[in-house]
């Protein structure tokens, strides 16, 4: 089960700081969701994820972004 981080309502750089936190928590292979209202939010969660080596998947939704990450197994 994927692991959600509700980050709306929050300006980046924060909604990337609180995934790259909870990102390390979670083990390889993992999945973290995170919900944010910041119209920037895409772009700095998928530069943390790119960063890592992990998956990246944005969609928007009528409440703002859904940004899916899947941590790097290796």
């Amino acid at each position: 089960m994927p692991q959600l981080l509700d980050a709306r309502g929050l300006l980046c750089p924060l909604p990337a700081l609180k995934a790259r936190r909870a990102l390390a928590a979670l083990p390889p292979g993992e999945t973290l969701v995170v919900l944010a209202t910041d119209p920037e939010a895409p772009v700095d969660v998928g530069a943390l994820a790119a960063e890592g080596g992990h998956v990246f998947r944005a969609e928007r939704d009528a409440g703002g972004w859904r940004l899916t990450i899947v941590k790097d197994s290796g």
